[in-house]
């Protein structure tokens, strides 16, 4: 396992989030512009419009985010299964021709679990360049999260570093902005004692984790 301090993560996680927002948060910005100089009725009705899926996006990625990579401290130990699928939920429609399945046993989820779970899709939806289908299946096993992601599609792009990092085995120099994420998952699979795993081949890529369960928590 890459030796990485905690606030070389945090540093790299904080790129990923600025990257991703970027996009959005200046797409407002250039909408506000537009919107201040513009007089025709239509053509402020089309830039209210897409002020408004601006705006959308962004939310959607802070909720990911939130989740993802937070804290998420007001649910206490775990999450409830259906405010990580209105996340994931959230991001599938910002994406095109993409369908979404999904298979989870219980009401809640530790939040370990859904960490994973979250990085998994926004893993898998990146993957599907040309659409297809996500399906998302947890359940809680003697105390211990499965998790199964798997994205199916005419073409799938996977870096193959991606998959090195959620093994723990980045080398030298691959640890960035891009593979902050999965070593995350790594790292949080290590500290408890779980695994992850990936495959792929043309058409699918598939990630499973099996997360022993949290001090304290019993399943």
């Amino acid at each position: 396992m890459t030796q990485t301090s905690s606030l070389e993560l945090a540093s790299l996680l904080c790129s990923r989030l600025c990257h991703d927002m970027l996009s959005p948060v200046g797409a407002l910005s250039n909408g506000l512009e537009l919107l201040a100089d513009e007089t025709d009725p239509e053509m402020r009705s089309r830039c209210i419009e897409l002020l408004e899926q601006s705006a959308k996006i962004s939310t959607d990625k802070l909720k990911f985010f939130r989740l993802a990579f937070g804290a998420a401290g007001g649910f206490g130990d775990s999450v409830p299964v259906e405010e990580s699928q209105d996340v994931i939920n959230a991001l599938v429609s910002d994406s095109k021709g993409v369908e979404i399945n999904w298979a989870i046993d219980g009401a809640e989820l530790p939040k370990p679990a859904v960490k994973v779970m979250l990085n998994f899709a926004a893993i898998a939806l990146d993957a599907l360049i040309r659409g297809g289908t996500l399906d998302i299946g947890a359940e809680m096993n003697n105390g211990a999260a499965e998790i199964v992601v798997r994205a199916t599609g005419d073409r799938i792009a996977f870096d193959e570093v991606i998959g090195r990092a959620l093994h723990g085995e980045l080398a030298p120099g691959e640890l960035s902005s891009r593979t902050a994420a999965a070593h995350m998952l790594a790292l949080l699979a290590e500290k408890d004692g779980g695994g992850l795993q990936y495959k792929l081949s043309d058409d699918a890529l598939v990630l499973g984790a099996v997360l022993p369960p949290p001090p304290g928590m019993i399943g």
